[in-house]
């Protein structure tokens, strides 16, 4: 009787022994697939860890942009400013008037845009590398007021001479000797003449009475017509 309830006890205990061997196993398997988030266990599963990860790479991408831009200092390029000027220009060039150029352009471009130089012109004497600027009224000079020194003066190059109009004309009521005397068929008696007869009667107040200074004819008149104005 006694070595029946022993084999039975033994029976039970081998049992239990599997039982908990079992138990184990089963609770170790469960421990691989969670993990505890707040003290709760959660089921990690592969699908979570595919949505998880996009969103940690954006976030890694995120922060090194932003280290990038801040240590690199990622500067977008700007494009310099870019605008137009105004030039007259006048004198010995085939067609002066006012010309819209773009900002930055030389004397040599303005005196293109107003149709070249002419045979008259002393080009030599206008520095035509120089950058125009706005508003900046360019006077080309002709050969004969360079041979008289009226462009000797640096300053004065580029810019339109006392007693010459914008467009190159002379001026009968303010135009010096040797102005006058730049004129087809004038001078040096014909032109101090012009000056006493200004003088005497308070200036010129239309061309047409430079025919009344002593000398000058209509043959004269008709060759300096187009280059005078009061």
């Amino acid at each position: 009787m006694c070595d029946q309830m022993q084999e039975k006890l033994h029976a039970v205990r081998v049992i239990l022994a599997v039982l908990s061997v079992v138990i184990s196993a089963v609770v170790s398997g469960c421990a691989g697939g969670q993990e505890r988030d707040g003290g709760e266990l959660v089921e990690v599963t592969e699908e979570k860890v595919t949505e998880d990860k996009p969103k940690e790479e954006a976030k890694e991408t995120k922060e090194t942009g932003d280290s990038g831009a801040e240590g690199g200092k990622i500067r977008e390029s700007v494009p310099e400013e870019t605008g137009t000027i105004y030039v007259h220009v006048c004198g010995e060039v085939a067609s002066p008037g006012v010309y819209e150029l773009p900002a930055g352009s030389r004397l040599y471009e303005a005196v293109a845009a107003a149709g070249g130089l002419l045979d008259s012109a002393a080009g030599e004497r206008l520095n035509q590398a120089a950058e125009a600027g706005d508003g900046q009224q360019i006077y080309v000079p002709s050969r004969e007021e360079a041979a008289l020194g009226l462009t000797d003066d640096p300053a004065s190059l580029g810019n339109i001479p006392e007693g010459m109009a914008e467009d190159g004309r002379i001026s009968l009521n303010t135009a010096s000797k040797e102005q006058l005397m730049t004129l087809s068929g004038i001078g040096e008696a014909k032109a101090a003449s012009i000056i006493s007869y200004r003088e005497e009667h308070g200036g010129f107040q239309r061309i047409e009475e430079l025919m009344e200074v002593e000398g000058i004819k209509e043959g004269v008149f008709n060759k300096v017509k187009d280059q005078i104005k009061i």
